[in-house]
């Protein structure tokens, strides 16, 4: 988790690098093409099938839009605007918004008093962030802000709709299959917008593409899959927890970046409003209790 957390943490400041010399579109179209050929890869040497199924593949360009295409996009043209740890920050509260679409869609995934209580604090934490005089005045800087939380939102209906439609599917045929549906439509959507797709770029752009690609798209993938299969769910939403610190410091020592006092405010109500959510931080707390007071305890 802590690999995983410093790999996605350091990826925003790398996509913030590349935007020095390549528009969001480029970014991204790069993004998907090349993690996609790694995670074929791997299928392939792990001999998985690769399914025929129109339907799975409609499902793919789905899970393509929702969890690539869109918020890559957004996040990307986000980044232009705002500083990488805000950026991270906001990214963070794709596990509030996961809580309420999972509510939605599954008949299992109840808002719960707990659930309830770590979204408000979790939406009170964005708005923080933000500051409310940015939303109030409506500029190009909380345009942006919005733009990453609408990324933050796409994320949570992707994992909704993959849940419901992927399911079954070996995870790294999944991940195969959503990359490429993400790039049939990002590299032709970049070369018309912004024009040809060219590796003719500075070193430190071709350095932060290549590990955003390939370390922070393609082998973070391969590793979320993993931790999901060891740890689950619950431990994997601690992740986006992790990220924030990480993307934040990387941002000041590598860009010079600087946040206000509001940012991490913000993001210090969104982690209690996850780990509300998650309820260990709770049943740790009662615990403790019991053991300071048996006898009540006992009654």
């Amino acid at each position: 988790m802590a690999a995983l957390a410093t790999i996605w943490g350091m990826s925003f400041v790398s996509i913030r690098i590349a935007l020095n010399e390549v528009g969001p579109l480029t970014s991204v179209a790069h993004r998907t093409f090349w993690a996609m050929l790694v995670v074929w890869a791997v299928v392939l040497a792990m001999r998985l099938p690769v399914p025929k199924d129109r339907r799975i593949w409609a499902a793919f360009f789905v899970m393509g839009m929702l969890n690539n295409v869109l918020p890559f996009t957004l996040m990307a043209w986000g980044q232009l605007h705002i500083e990488s740890g805000l950026t991270s920050i906001l990214n963070a509260s794709t596990a509030i918004f996961g809580v309420l679409v999972a509510a939605i869609v599954f008949a299992d995934e109840r808002l719960t008093a707990p659930k309830v209580i770590g979204v408000a604090l979790g939406f009170l934490g964005v708005a923080t962030a933000i500051g409310l005089e940015n939303l109030r005045d409506f500029d190009i800087r909380s345009m942006a802000q919005i733009a990453v939380v609408a990324g933050a939102v796409s994320y949570a209906l992707a994992s909704a709709w993959a849940r419901k439609t992927l399911g079954h599917l070996p995870l790294q045929v999944a991940a195969a299959g959503m990359l490429t549906a993400s790039s049939l439509v990002t590299v032709p959507l970049a070369i018309w917008i912004e024009g040809p797709v060219t590796l003719a770029l500075q070193t430190d752009t071709l350095l932060a593409i290549g590990y955003y690609a390939f370390v922070g798209t393609a082998g973070a993938y391969l590793l979320y899959y993993r931790i999901l299969a060891m740890a689950g769910s619950g431990n994997l939403m601690l992740v986006t927890l992790m990220i924030a610190p990480v993307a934040i410091v990387a941002g000041a020592l590598i860009l010079g970046e600087k946040l206000a006092t509001n940012a991490y405010a913000g993001f210090a109500l969104l982690a209690i409003g996850l780990a509300v959510i998650d309820g260990r931080l709770l049943r740790r707390v009662r615990g403790s209790s019991r053991l300071i007071d048996p006898e009540r305890s006992r009654r």
